[in-house]
């Protein structure tokens, strides 16, 4: 199943049309995307049931046709992994855990959508196309053969990050602030449920600015797993439905580049994730419009 959020309305992508759950479910659904991932395992019942999901159900736009936002507008909390692709630490002369990750976060005010515009703060700001973990329902202490159960599903994430910021005093750096500034962290264009892929661990990942490839890796390449990421942050604390886990980005970030490749204003960023699709956004000078 394919969830996406048309101006701001939960639909499901049925053979190239969207189909909108309020209309479709009569009112059990509400519109509201960040509603549904509470009640997550009851709206999954409910789309495969035939009338869910039939072409025609409820008739609606194809998918080419709308404007699509964020399909998980509102988490409350937003988890990000560091240093999850050996090449990406190496390329920052920096030592990857293998025991550990290294976990921050990024302020849900930061969320965006898949084709927004986005303004660029004063500093350095580097993409790292990410695969991001929606999910699905509370999760304490999972252990990791049964962490997929809790996920809702994946989508593509950008993990902006203004590298001054990052990187600068104090000591230790400010990973989260220089990384949440208005829509800095642009995901879509859909929440993709695992059972959609062949294989949910190992997916193609990268990134093109102005049409350059920039990144590009697979997923199956992280040091620690979806499961495994699943697992260690719910033995710390409670995972929230609809919250948001962007799991490290792989080598090819602008800033350790030799001359670096920043984001200027008019460049043209491309991220995609094998199975899900792709983001676009353009970059323009702040402030937020």
């Amino acid at each position: 199943m394919r969830v996406v959020s048309v101006e701001g309305r939960l639909a499901v992508v049925v053979d190239g049309q969207v189909v909108d759950v309020e209309q479709a479910s009569g009112g059990r659904f509400d519109a509201a995307p960040q509603a549904v991932y509470a009640r997550w395992e009851e709206f999954v019942a409910w789309a495969a049931e035939e009338r869910g999901v039939r072409p025609g159900a409820v008739c609606g736009p194809a998918l080419d046709e709308v404007t699509l936002a964020a399909p998980v507008p509102e988490p409350r909390q937003v988890f990000a992994i560091g240093l999850n692709y050996r090449d990406h630490a190496a390329e920052g002369g920096l030592e990857a855990s293998d025991t550990t990750p290294m976990v921050f976060t990024k302020f849900p005010s930061s969320v965006a959508g898949p084709y927004d515009d986005i303004p660029l703060p004063p500093g350095s700001v580097d993409f790292e196309a990410e695969l991001v973990v929606v999910i699905g329902k509370r999760a304490e202490r999972v252990p990791a053969d049964q962490a997929w159960e809790y996920v809702a599903g994946l989508t593509v994430g950008q993990d902006l990050s203004e590298r001054e910021l990052q990187t600068g005093p104090p000591n230790p750096p400010q990973f989260s602030l220089a990384k949440s500034f208005p829509k800095f962290a642009p995901i879509g264009p859909a929440v993709v449920t695992p059972d959609e892929f062949e294989d949910p661990a190992d997916l193609e990942i990268g990134c093109h600015l102005n049409g350059e490839q920039m990144q590009q890796a697979r997923t199956s390449d992280m040091i620690f797993s979806v499961a495994g990421i699943v697992a260690y942050l719910s033995s710390v604390l409670p995972l929230l439905p609809g919250d948001l886990i962007f799991t490290g980005t792989p080598s090819g970030v602008g800033f350790a580049r030799d001359p670096k490749r920043l984001i200027t204003p008019g460049d043209v960023l491309l991220t995609h994730v094998e199975g899900i699709g792709s983001m676009r956004h353009h970059f323009h000078a702040g402030p937020v419009r």
